[in-house]
């Protein structure tokens, strides 16, 4: 009876430890929730609310945003000179990355895009609806199975030298690599003319396909510097060996870059043109016949929406 009783006892304490630990975490949820209101208003406040009544937004009635891009004839040609293998090698180790140098950047209709861009809340906003890219569908557009969705990167305290990641990416001595390090603007960079010669020569296969992906992040998803392969792109190169996602910081980008060209009225987009406009389709395209192969494990949308024909003659002003 005792020992009875003391297991009652024991069993209200932790009912009541249970109901103490939801009580808890509702009140950390209501927190964290004020914490978002806190900044929802205030960037109401400093921004303006778009969707307010009387609302005057002080941004510029139109972006003359720039979306000048690389020259990408060349990868292409180095790209559909190799064979299956080293394809397949390409596809095992770095998604599909490949489809975005086939993607065309329609500057009429990513001009009338920009238009639609909220820098107070980070979204598109056409009329009453908000449409964002978000990780998950970047993730389905990458198609990478190396990469895991939790694990973000983040640039380490202690970065390595941009000569140092080089050397490890190529594979070439310090000699090689110091000669053809430039400095533009406020960062250092290598040329594409360089890391061409070595993709086309290098006698390692393996390196031959990381030069050039390194290539395609340098030139396509992060074109800072235009003809060359910005340092930045190599600390977060040096990372995916390891599973880090690179989709959070090309979204960060992105967003940045579209915010401070809609804030000034103008500037050049130095995002993954090409991934958003991608994005964009994908929400106005199906696919045809076999409806259900999108969960196919071969499915790619990005190759999708490569084959997939639509009209190139639509003006800007329309």
């Amino acid at each position: 009876m005792a020992s009875h009783h003391k297991k009652g006892i024991d069993s209200r304490f932790g009912y009541q430890i249970e109901e103490f630990s939801m009580e808890k975490g509702f009140l950390d949820r209501v927190k964290d929730n004020a914490a978002v209101q806190v900044w929802f208003e205030k960037t109401q406040r400093e921004k303006g609310d778009s969707l307010a009544e009387g609302y005057e937004s002080e941004l510029w009635d139109f972006t003359r945003i720039n979306v000048t891009q690389n020259d990408l004839r060349e990868l292409r040609e180095i790209w559909n000179s190799w064979n299956d293998e080293i394809k397949q090698l390409f596809y095992c180790n770095y998604g599909d990355l490949p489809y975005l140098l086939d993607i065309k950047v329609d500057k009429y209709l990513f001009r009338a895009l920009a238009q639609f861009w909220n820098p107070a809340y980070s979204c598109f906003t056409f009329g009453g609806v908000d449409l964002v890219p978000t990780v998950e569908e970047y993730m389905a557009l990458l198609n990478c199975p190396r990469i895991q969705a939790d694990r973000a990167y983040s640039r380490p305290v202690n970065v390595p030298p941009f000569l140092k990641k080089l050397m490890s990416i190529t594979g070439m001595s310090e000699q090689w690599v110091a000669a053809r390090i430039k400095q533009k603007g406020d960062s250092k960079c290598i040329p594409w003319g360089n890391l061409r010669d070595l993709i086309l020569a290098h006698p390692d296969l393996k390196k031959r396909v990381d030069v050039f992906a390194l290539s395609i992040y340098g030139l396509v998803v992060f074109p800072k510097a235009l003809g060359h392969v910005d340092e930045a792109v190599s600390d977060l190169f040096d990372r995916l060996d390891k599973g880090t996602t690179p989709v959070p910081a090309i979204l960060a980008e992105t967003f940045r870059s579209l915010s401070a060209c809609r804030r000034a009225g103008e500037g050049r987009f130095i995002g993954c043109a090409q991934l958003l406009l991608a994005w964009f389709h994908s929400h106005f395209w199906k696919v045809e016949k076999i409806s259900y192969r999108v969960f196919s494990r071969d499915y790619s949308p990005l190759r999708e929406l490569v084959v997939t024909s639509r009209r190139d003659d639509i003006s800007e002003e329309k």
